[in-house]
């Protein structure tokens, strides 16, 4: 395991890139000691560090056409656009299990990033006890205002962390760790754009004016980022992995031979640089 900083950005299903990276570096047996996922990033740290190698893509490819997984049926009757019970207990617990036995045997530190819905604020959840309260803080990051429901946990409410937070790389340096990998989902060159659905996000969330005030702005904290990261990569201090061009996956995928070429596309990247990365951890 390296003293170093992992950070997922999320992305939705477009997190099946990340897929590849992380499987990748299964096979290669490298771990972090402190890791941090972002919505879709948090899902793909699970089996990572379960060490179950292909998982990720499996429930992707095998569920994404499942109305059970992902429909505006459930959207409807739930308040959920992706079904919470079938998502997050089903699959793990009886479709594709979980190794519930080896994530608690790492030895390492792993945070889901949540949005508190009352101030728009970001926070780092660990995710411990998987079968209960951390399973909770994963949903938690991954759900997508407008269609989603807000998690409840400890007494305060949460929702998807890109909001707040979408690459936390400032945290990971605030908790001591002097060097990060970062794994995006966006491809090389991107920058965020203004929101479009200001007016929608007030409709939807009239008493939250602080939460609304942040994902308006969220591509202005988002550039920053990119920025920073961008300025600590040139300082030796970050490792940067990315698509290398814009995909033709979106946030909700219904495809599965998409999702698997995307995968395919994280995993080689991921061949592609690693003599790169080892140099850079090894400093």
């Amino acid at each position: 395991m390296v003293n170093a900083g992992l950070i997922l950005e999320g992305g939705g299903m477009r997190g099946v890139y990340t897929a590849g990276v992380l499987d990748y570096f299964l096979e290669q047996g490298l771990f972090f000691d402190h890791n941090y996922g972002v919505s879709a990033g948090s899902v793909m740290l699970c089996s990572y560090l379960s060490r179950q190698k292909g998982r990720s893509l499996d429930v992707y490819t095998r569920f994404c056409a499942d109305k059970r997984y992902c429909s505006v049926r459930s959207l409807l009757f739930t308040g959920d656009l992706f079904g919470v019970k079938f998502c997050y207990y089903d699959i793990p617990e009886r479709l594709l299990p979980f190794d519930f036995d080896a994530y608690d045997a790492f030895e390492g530190k792993a945070y889901a990033v949540v949005t508190n819905v009352k101030d728009g604020s970001p926070e780092y959840l660990p995710m411990k006890e998987m079968h209960t309260i951390g399973i909770e803080s994963v949903r938690a990051s991954s759900s997508m205002p407008l269609v989603s429901r807000m998690v409840p946990i400890n007494g305060e409410k949460y929702l998807d962390g890109g909001m707040s937070d979408s690459i936390p790389i400032r945290r990971s340096i605030a908790d001591g760790n002097r060097k990060n990998v970062v794994i995006m989902t966006k491809e090389i060159g991107y920058r965020r754009k203004p929101s479009s659905i200001g007016w929608l996000l007030r409709l939807r969330y009239p008493l939250r004016r602080k939460l609304v005030d942040r994902m308006i702005n969220r591509h202005e904290q988002y550039n920053d980022t990119l920025d920073f990261i961008s300025s600590e990569v040139k300082a030796g201090r970050a490792f940067l992995i990315q698509p290398k061009k814009r995909g033709n996956v979106g946030r909700i995928e219904k495809d599965p031979e998409k999702l698997k070429a995307l995968y395919e596309e994280g995993y080689r990247d991921a061949g592609e640089i690693y003599p790169e990365l080892i140099r850079f951890l090894e400093k």
